[in-house]
C-alpha cells in the first residue's frame, strides 16, 4: 500500500489536511482513524453532546492521581470517530487572540504571528452574520459553518451579559473579531440545527475523491523510519498487521495524547523514557509528551423558579417533546450547545489581554462534589438553574504524557501536574468571587432560587477547598509536541519533526503555549497553515 501522503488521526486536523491535500487530484492521501463513523444520531444532534461521554467514541483518558487536586484523577474525554472532538465537544467556535499568537512567533516560530495566521481562520470559515460582525475578521467562502445559536435561547444568557456589564466587563459581540475582551454570546460550529464538525465541514465532502483513502478502526503501531527519514507506518487492525507506505510524508494528527504516543513508539523521544521500554531510539527529543497545558474550570451554580432552561428536559416527557421539536422544525433545546454565552477578560486589569474566562451554561447541577460522573450523561434534577463556569485559560502548571508500555493499544500515563503553580490556584479564586459578584446582581438576583455554595464565599480557604474537590478540565489539551527552537521543543515552525525528514506533527500538540480560548478553532487553523506549507503555498 502505497500512498503520497499518509495522514495519522481523522480528528480536527486530520480532516482538514485530508481536504486540501486531495483537493489538486494530484497526490494520493491515506488518512487513517481508530475511532468509528460519525454517522450517529447523538453526534450530529447538539443535544446529544452529554450522551457522548464514555461511549463508545470517546476514548475516555484519565489522568494519574493529581497531588493538588486530593488525589483526584481526572477525566479526559476525547473524540473516537471521524471528526475526533468537533464531532463531541459543546461546538463554541473561539480562536484566541493576538497576544497568543504574536507570542508564538516570539518563541522563535516566524510565520505564526496573529497578521499571518488570520488569513488561515478566514479561509476555513462560513460564517453566518460575517455581515454583522467586526470587518476583516470573517470569511464566507470556507467549509466551516459558523453562526450565533438562534434556535433555542434562555432568559438566563441576557441577565448574564448584563450583570457582566455592571461590574466592567463590556458587552462584545464579536470575541473573534478587533478584541477578545468582553461579554456576549457564543459562535458554534452549527449549520441548520445540527452539529457541524469538520468531518462535515472538511471530510465527507472529500470522500468521493479518487485519490483520498480513509480506513477505520486501526491502530498505528509506529512510524516506519529508515535513515532518519519516515517512509510509513504499520497499521494495527485487530490481529493483522500491515505496512503502508508513504513516498512523501507521514502526518500524525493523532491530538495531544495520540501523536508523542506514536513518536514514542516510533522511537522519538527522551531516550532514558524510550529505554524503559525497550524501544530503540531514532530521534533524541526529551521534549515529545512534556509541556501538556489544558484549560480549567470549576462550577459556581445557582437554581432558579422559571422552566427556562435546560434541566425540565430530563424528564422522558420534555425530552420526547424536545427530539420531535428538533426532527420537524430542527428547532430547541435539541438544536443548541449547552453553553449560551461567556465573557473574556484580564483578572488584574480589565483593560489588558485576557487571560481568564467564564462560561455560562443555562443548567445547574446538584450540590455535589461527583458532577464529573454523571453530569456528562445525564442530569438528576429537574429543577431549572443555571451555572457559571470560572475557566483558567492561561494556566502555568506543566504536565507529562509517559507511555505505560511499549504496546500501541496499552493507555497511558497522563500527569498533567494541575495546580502545582500556586497562582493557577489563585486566579481560579479570584474567578470564583467574581462569578460570586455576578450573581449577586440584580439581573441574576431575580432569576434565581438559589445559589449552592455552602459555605463562606468571601474566603479563600473556601474557594480553594472548593476548587480542589471539583475543578475538571475543559477538554483543551495541547502543547506535548512544541514548536519552537529549544532543547524541548519537538517540531520546527513548518511542523516537521527534528531530526527526522518528512514526518510532521500537525493538531493541539505543536502549540508552545495554550491559547486563550476553547482550541477547536486554532487546531482548525493549524491544519489551514499545515496544509499550506505542505503543499508548497506557504
Amino acid at each position: 500500500m502505497k500512498f503520497d501522503y499518509i495522514i495519522v488521526g481523522a480528528g480536527t486536523a486530520g480532516c482538514v489536511l485530508a481536504n486540501r491535500l486531495t483537493a489538486s487530484g494530484e497526490f494520493s492521501v491515506l488518512l487513517i482513524e481508530a475511532g468509528g463513523s460519525d454517522r450517529h444520531p447523538l453526534v450530529q444532534i447538539p443535544g446529544g453532546y452529554l450522551k457522548l461521554f464514555r461511549s463508545s467514541r470517546d476514548w475516555q483518558f484519565c489522568t494519574t492521581p493529581q497531588a493538588e487536586l486530593n488525589d483526584r484523577q481526572i477525566y479526559l474525554p476525547r473524540g473516537k470517530t471521524l471528526g475526533g472532538s468537533s464531532s463531541t465537544n459543546a461546538m463554541a467556535y473561539v480562536r484566541g487572540n493576538r497576544n497568543d499568537y504574536d507570542g508564538w512567533a516570539s518563541l522563535g516560530n516566524p510565520g505564526w504571528a496573529y497578521d499571518d495566521v488570520l488569513p488561515y481562520f478566514i479561509k476555513s470559515e462560513h460564517n453566518e452574520q460575517a455581515s454583522e460582525l467586526d470587518d476583516g475578521y470573517h470569511g464566507q467562502q470556507g467549509p466551516l459553518n459558523v453562526t450565533f445559536q438562534n434556535r433555542f435561547q434562555t432568559p438566563f444568557s441576557n441577565a448574564f451579559i448584563e450583570s457582566g456589564a455592571a461590574i466592567g466587563l463590556k458587552p462584545n459581540r464579536d470575541y473573534n473579531g478587533l478584541s477578545q475582551t468582553g461579554i456576549g454570546k457564543l459562535q458554534f460550529t452549527i449549520r441548520n440545527g445540527q452539529r457541524f464538525s469538520c468531518a462535515s465541514a472538511f471530510l465527507h465532502p472529500a470522500l468521493g475523491r479518487k485519490n483520498l483513502h480513509l480506513t477505520t478502526g486501526g491502530t498505528v503501531a509506529r512510524v516506519l523510519i529508515e535513515k532518519n527519514r519516515a517512509c510509513g507506518v504499520e497499521l494495527q487492525s485487530g490481529q493483522k498487521m500491515e505496512t503502508c507506505r508513504a513516498e512523501r510524508e507521514v502526518i500524525l494528527a493523532a491530538g495531544a495524547f495520540g501523536s508523542p504516543q506514536i513518536l514514542m513508539l516510533s522511537g522519538v523521544g527522551d531516550p532514558q523514557e524510550l529505554a524503559r521500554h525497550r524501544i530503540k531510539v531514532q530521534a533524541s527529543l526529551p521534549g515529545v509528551g512534556r509541556n501538556l497545558q489544558d484549560h480549567l474550570m470549576f462550577p459556581v451554580c445557582c437554581s432558579s423558579p422559571l422552566r427556562k432552561g435546560m434541566n425540565h428536559y430530563t424528564t422522558w416527557y420534555h425530552q420526547v417533546l424536545a427530539l420531535m421539536q428538533f426532527l420537524l422544525f430542527r428547532r430547541g433545546m435539541m438544536a443548541s450547545s449547552i453553553l449560551e454565552a461567556a465573557a473574556f477578560f484580564n483578572l488584574e486589569d480589565l483593560t489588558r489581554s485576557p487571560n481568564f474566562q467564564l462560561h455560562f451554561a443555562p443548567m445547574h447541577l446538584e450540590d455535589r462534589y461527583d458532577w464529573d460522573k454523571y453530569h456528562l450523561k445525564t442530569f438528576r434534577t429537574a429543577t431549572d438553574g443555571f451555572t457559571f463556569l470560572p475557566s483558567l485559560l492561561q494556566p502555568q502548571s506543566r504536565g507529562i504524557v509517559r507511555l505505560r508500555s511499549s504496546l500501541p493499544t496499552d493507555s497511558l500515563l497522563i500527569d498533567p501536574n494541575f495546580l502545582s503553580v500556586p497562582d493557577d490556584l489563585r486566579h481560579l479564586v479570584q474567578g470564583g468571587k467574581l462569578a460570586w459578584e455576578m450573581l449577586n446582581h440584580p439581573a441574576m438576583k431575580k432569576m434565581s432560587r438559589k445559589i449552592h455554595l455552602d459555605w463562606n464565599p468571601a474566603s479563600d480557604t473556601d474557594w480553594a477547598r472548593h476548587i480542589r474537590k471539583s475543578v475538571e478540565t475543559i477538554y483543551h489539551p495541547v502543547g506535548t509536541c512544541s514548536m519552537g527552537t529549544d532543547p524541548w521543543s519537538v517540531v520546527d515552525s513548518e511542523l516537521k519533526v527534528h531530526g527526522i525528514s518528512s514526518l510532521r506533527v500537525v493538531d493541539a500538540s505543536i502549540m508552545p503555549r495554550i491559547v486563550t480560548g476553547n482550541t477547536n478553532a486554532p487546531v482548525c487553523m493549524i491544519a489551514e497553515k499545515g496544509a499550506s506549507m505542505i503543499l508548497g503555498d506557504d
